[in-house]
């Protein structure tokens, strides 16, 4: 329902920037395949500063978030605060992803933005993805963005497991396409579209990964 003529409007932010924060530009990508919709309930697991959430807050969605900084969730609820004064604090929330304290079948929609490649080992990669997977709603969105190795296989260093060294300096637990098709049936997730991976100069490369719940 529009709001009466006369009634008066929020004026639109100056800039993009304004409007949708720091937002990762691939999931920016799922705003523009219109997958996100006012109505959802939005889980940042991993949400650091926040610089996902803003577009969210601004326009009506119920977001939570999770990190284990405690400084990057006094952050957080200090734009909800000011953007969605209407949320309570506990949809904010010290926690680590894989113990995550909110209940099954929670969420429409779930991001996890550049965190599951700071897994230790395997055990934790699976216990964090299970523990997203197990938040979301049957029909739900499953967002990643992670380091892989893909494209970059012969440039980078195994420690132990699945952690590498990569050229860029870091180390990060990496997935590859076998792994993330491999763990995609296992969920019973549908592709909501096909691994897109960047190659950043041969230094790291970054992929994702997109599911919805069936």
């Amino acid at each position: 329902m529009n709001p009466p003529e006369n009634s008066p409007r929020e004026a639109p932010p100056a800039s993009l920037r304004e409007w949708f924060g720091d937002i990762d530009i691939y999931l920016f990508d799922q705003f523009l395949k219109n997958r996100f919709t006012p109505e959802m309930r939005i889980l940042d697991a991993g949400c650091g500063g926040g610089r996902n959430l803003v577009y969210f807050l601004r326009n009506g969605f119920d977001v939570s978030a999770i990190d284990l900084s405690p400084e990057a969730v006094a952050s957080v609820r200090r734009v909800a605060s000011i953007l969605a004064p209407h949320l309570p604090d506990s949809n904010f929330r010290v926690e680590a992803v894989e113990a995550m304290t909110f209940d099954d079948l929670s969420f429409d929609a779930v991001i996890s933005s550049a965190v599951l490649h700071f897994a230790t080992d395997e055990r934790q990669f699976e216990k964090m993805l299970l523990a997203m997977w197990r938040a979301l709603r049957r029909g739900g969105i499953f967002f990643a963005r992670l380091a892989s190795d893909i494209g970059i296989e012969g440039r980078v260093r195994r420690i132990e497991g699945r952690r590498y060294s990569l050229p860029d300096g870091s180390d990060r637990f990496l997935v590859d396409e076998e792994m993330l098709a491999r763990l995609s049936e296992e969920l019973g997730g549908e592709w909501l579209e096909p691994l897109k991976t960047v190659n950043v100069q041969n230094m790291r490369c970054m992929t994702t990964w997109c599911l919805r719940k069936r």
